[in-house]
């Protein structure tokens, strides 16, 4: 299974970073050179489909630059591919897990390594996959898409699905709302193999989003970037539907979890400035 890390001409500094990473736990990648929304002038003229906020021109670049790597495991002679964005940090045992890939459920189209600390609903069932770590169903929406595993035929659908722009690729891949999501056997990797180094907070690593900017900007001039109050009537129905799903999913068998991620030997928690921000 090879290992893909999207990475622009113009960020060394992440390249060392994820070199780095990836020496660390003792497995080697391919550098796939993203595309850069700087040198594309054409992206804002790209066609898309109606949505409330058009995506903004890095969101479209990410978006093509994944593609690519769907297009490199879709050709290729491996069963699956893991992808993975150069500000990525790994968990100290990721090594053996990303060294093969007997430990994917066989019914597997896609595999979320990463976690965003927002919660999500996973499968109360659990296949232990080894070295600590399990994999359970994933059945909600769970954004992020610093790393992830992709079958051969799952990189042809989302090829085919992205035929026109439409969604940021963390939406399209693990948002059933999508249907290039709710058509496929998603896994949850628990505890998360990795993160956005962002997460880390104080710690070692700094490396903001690239996208963050941007898309604050977008949010900023069309007026959406203000929280609106919401009346109690509807916090009154929106906690009620809260609870009402959480009993439907215990007769499923399914939990809501945020998922974990551990970094040399200490449990990362997501910094309380990045709530509004990692919702944007």
């Amino acid at each position: 299974m090879k290992c893909l890390v999207i990475n622009l001409d113009r960020s060394r500094d992440r390249l060392a970073h994820v070199s780095a990473e990836f020496a660390r736990v003792g497995v080697a990648f391919e550098r796939v050179v993203a595309i850069d929304a700087r040198d594309r002038p054409d992206l804002a003229e790209m066609p898309q489909r109606k949505k409330r906020l058009r995506m903004a021109d890095t969101e479209i670049a990410c978006l093509l630059s994944h593609k690519q790597c769907w297009s490199m495991v879709a050709a290729g002679d491996d069963a699956y591919g893991a992808i993975f964005e150069d500000d990525v940090v790994f968990s100290d045992n990721a090594g053996p897990l990303l060294a093969g890939a007997d430990w994917i459920p066989a019914d597997a189209d896609i595999v979320k390594l990463e976690t965003f600390f927002n919660r999500t609903v996973i499968a109360r069932k659990q296949v232990a996959c080894g070295h600590g770590f399990s994999t359970s169903r994933l059945h909600a929406v769970h954004i992020g898409a610093a790393g992830y595993i992709v079958s051969r035929q799952a990189a042809r659908d989302l090829i085919e699905a992205t035929d026109k722009i439409a969604i940021p690729v963390d939406h399209l891949v693990f948002n059933p709302r999508f249907a290039a999501s709710s058509g496929k056997v998603i896994y949850q990797l628990v505890p998360a193999l990795c993160l956005q180094a962002q997460f880390l907070g104080g710690g070692p690593v700094q490396l903001p989003s690239l996208l963050k900017q941007q898309r604050t900007e977008e949010l900023v001039a069309s007026g959406m970037d203000k929280r609106r109050h919401k009346p109690i009537a509807a916090k009154v129905r929106i906690e009620a539907w809260r609870l009402a799903r959480q009993i439907v999913d215990l007769f499923r068998l399914r939990r809501e979890k945020i998922i974990p991620f551990e970094y040399r030997g200490r449990r990362v928690r997501r910094p309380h400035t990045q709530r509004r921000e990692n919702a944007l």
